[in-house]
């Protein structure tokens, strides 16, 4: 029954480093926040970009790929500022440029009993996880305007505190730490993009469990990836299909001592393995009207394993000042 419940908490995970309890990584990014032209870095000046996300799920999945009865659903709202400057220094032939988002969150959970460390069905947080900083990204146009590509050592994720013992804490008190390759390829008026990743996290002090105790732990590495394909229509609107793919490629672990009872400590040790994957699809238009770009997406989520199953719809908006 305790192993059944620990996998309940899973779902808190999700988006923009939602804590998880008992496996799953950092889970530091939002999964699909980019897509048409992710590998296009626009010509050097300033852009302003926002992002508006909702996520909603009904159904948990165990390692198995089956239905966690024990969760009821997960309701996740954002709004991201993401301000980009592309300069005109190059390097190696690129643009050097340097961008910083500021998310916000609300975060919605329920379950179908008590659980956690303040045992309740419901939990619910609002505020900003993170800061992400990059001072170092290189921005290539290549083969007359039909290869972008945008390289950086890492995205930096500057944590900014969690309320402790609450399930649906939107902070985080760990690092991440993610390179990333983002290539776009324009062939006649097709477009086909991909934004590679991959997230090294330090040690998550005071983690919270759902058996009342907080111990530290160290996030597993993950790897993911955003893609696109789209055609365009007109030279101001395109439509395609998006989404992404997120696996964990190693294990939590999880830094147990006397103070903490040997039947939880066993309980955490079988978690310790359980890595967290998904894929998603869907549909999205992207549109450009003069110094402003728009895009609308949705992503159905199908395959997960020890993690929600659910939908997502992005709303992004870009700015060049």
């Amino acid at each position: 029954m305790m192993k059944k419940i620990s996998m309940y908490c899973l779902a808190i995970f999700l988006i923009f480093g939602l804590n998880p309890v008992f496996a799953g990584g950092g889970q530091s990014y939002p999964n699909g926040a980019e897509a048409f032209m992710s590998g296009a870095v626009p010509p050097p000046g300033f852009y302003f970009l926002d992002y508006l996300y909702h996520y909603s799920a009904d159904s948990m999945k165990d390692d198995n790929g089956d239905d966690i009865d024990g969760f009821d659903d997960i309701s996740v709202k954002a709004n991201v500022f993401r301000f980009l400057w592309v300069s005109e220094k190059e390097i190696l032939g690129a643009n050097l440029c340097m961008h910083t988002f500021i998310p916000v969150l609300d975060v919605d959970i329920d379950f179908n009993g008590s659980v956690g460390p303040e045992a309740k069905r419901s939990y619910d947080d609002t505020g900003a996880p993170y800061v992400i900083v990059n001072p170092f990204v290189l921005a290539w146009h290549l083969n007359q305007g039909k290869l972008h590509i945008a390289a950086s050592p890492a995205d930096i994720y500057v944590p900014l505190g969690q309320d402790d013992g609450n399930l649906a804490s939107v902070g985080q008190n760990f690092w991440t730490f993610e390179p990333i390759l983002a290539v776009t390829y324009m062939h006649d008026k097709w477009e086909f993009s991909g934004k590679f990743m991959y997230d090294f996290n330090t040690t998550e002090e005071k983690s919270a469990t759902i058996y009342g105790f907080e111990v530290d732990r160290d996030p597993g590495q993950e790897f993911h990836v955003d893609y696109s394909v789209s055609y365009a229509f007109t030279p101001s609107f395109r439509a395609g299909v998006n989404g992404y793919y997120y696996v964990q490629t190693t294990d939590d672990s999880y830094d147990l001592n006397d103070a903490i009872p040997a039947a939880v400590q066993t309980f955490l040790k079988n978690d310790e393995d359980n890595r967290s994957q998904v894929f998603a699809v869907g549909p999205g238009v992207w549109y450009n009207h003069k110094n402003i770009f728009f895009s609308l997406r949705s992503q159905i989520e199908t395959g997960a394993k020890n993690k929600t199953e659910g939908l997502g719809v992005w709303a992004k908006f870009t700015y060049a000042f």
